[in-house]
This record gives structure tokens, sequence and C-alpha cells, in this order.
């Protein structure tokens, strides 16, 4: 059965840090891309950060550059996404995807940045 479980979200001041994980299990988490997607009230869902199958040469959405980093443990199933100097329109819900010849979803992580 396959599985992306988000967790690590929650409240957090603006300027605040939080890490989200992403746990996979049911697929060979190696031979995929994984992704972070994320989704605010009445907005469409957006990229936010993509990583190889490697971890090598991640990709972000200019609104993350300089404050988001994505990585994987492969060795773990697990992708990760660190959140820094978080911003009040940072707060949606959070998404890990996994593609290959196949695309997943995990069920969502919310996170809100509010003072």
């Amino acid at each position: 059965q396959v599985q992306l479980v988000e967790s690590g979200g929650g409240l957090v001041q603006p300027g605040g840090s939080l890490r989200l994980s992403c746990a996979a299990s049911g697929f060979t988490f190696s031979d995929h891309i994984m992704s972070w997607y994320r989704q605010s009230p009445g907005k469409e869902r957006e990229l936010v950060a993509t990583s190889s199958r490697t971890g090598s040469s991640p990709t972000y959405s200019d609104s993350v550059k300089g404050r988001f980093t994505i990585s994987r443990d492969n060795a773990k199933n697990t992708v990760y996404l660190q959140m820094n100097s978080l911003q009040l329109n940072d707060t949606a819900v959070y998404y890990c995807k996994a593609t290959d010849w196949r695309v997943f979803w995990g069920q969502g992580t919310q996170v809100t940045v509010s003072s």
C-alpha cells in the first residue's frame, strides 16, 4: 500500500522556522522525484520545491528561494522541507508528491504563519 505521510506542520510566528517531513512507503522511494507543493484557501496548488532522485540540484519557486531547503534521505524513505524566515503568505496546506511513471500525493499538513 502506497503511503506518503507529511508531518511537522503547525503554528509559527513570522520569521520563524518549521521542518516538514514526508515519510514514504509502498514504493521504491529512490526511483521517484520528490516535490513539495502548497495550497492556500481559494488558490491553486503551487509547486514549492523539487528534489531529484539523488537529491542533487534542487529547484525552488521564486517565492521561497533562499528561505526553504528541500532534502531527502533515501535510506529513510523521507523527504524534508526546511522552512526558514516564514512569512504570513507561506500559510497553506503543504503536500508532498512522488513522481515517476506513477504519481502519489500525501494528505497534507497545515502550516499557519501568524502573529
